[in-house]
């Protein structure tokens, strides 16, 4: 599982971000301050840093520069700091990101995931799932059931691509409108059911006894091993 460890003297924005952070699958440890975010740093080796400029104990610039000189782990800060030079001393340091307060959680996961992608932590190297007779290309975004094309929309394409990356993982229904980067978070749990009814109506070849895409009760759905 991927660590990431958020060093922020905001309590009640580190409770937010470590809800949002685990429930797309990270594992998150905190710090409140500089000097000890370091010394956990230190220990745990996190896979990313999200760091705060403005802390007690040891700024959050000092923490980015012992950081950088061991090691070249993704930092992404976070800071109420809205001057240019600020930012620009964050990104000399070697920050991999800059996002200023205040901000979205969920831009916030988009921008991990997009910088441990960028620092070849997440691998892309896989280009076809399979399942039974079920095929998806991750390159061309081609279904194909028993050698038939199946025509999905670009939201049920990566659902199905979240759901069969991780055969038999029971996803929320939060983790997976993270997952296909849909906005509209009133109503969540509405939006995925309607997405997956229509998934299970084209790749299913019977919608109400699903072959591929389980209900988890109480939680939301799964891929269906083998």
């Amino acid at each position: 599982m991927t660590s990431i460890l958020i060093i922020e003297d905001e309590p009640e924005l580190v409770k937010i971000l470590r809800a949002y952070l685990e429930e797309s699958g990270f594992k998150v440890s905190s710090a409140y301050r500089g000097d000890t975010g370091l010394s956990n740093w230190e220990n745990q080796r996190p896979d990313l840093v999200i760091l705060d400029l403005h802390l007690p104990g040891m700024d959050g610039l000092d923490v980015a520069r012992e950081i950088r000189r061991k090691t070249d782990t993704p930092i992404i800060m976070l800071t109420a700091r809205v001057e240019e030079a600020d930012r620009l001393v964050g990104l000399e340091l070697g920050a991999d990101d800059y996002i200023v307060k205040p901000f979205s959680p969920r831009e916030v996961v988009a921008r991990v995931r997009a910088v441990l992608r960028r620092s070849g932590q997440v691998s892309t190297s896989k280009t076809f799932l399979r399942a039974a007779d079920l095929e998806v290309d991750l390159d061309s975004h081609m279904v194909t059931r028993m050698g038939q094309v199946i025509d999905l929309t670009p939201t049920e394409f990566n659902l199905l691509v979240a759901l069969a990356s991780q055969p038999g993982r029971a996803f929320t229904r939060l983790q997976l409108l993270d997952a296909i980067q849909d906005n509209a978070f009133e109503g969540y749990q509405r939006t995925i059911d309607a997405h997956i009814k229509n998934l299970r109506a084209k790749i299913e070849l019977d919608p109400k006894k699903p072959r591929y895409i389980e209900t988890v009760f109480g939680i939301g759905y799964r891929f269906i091993k083998g």
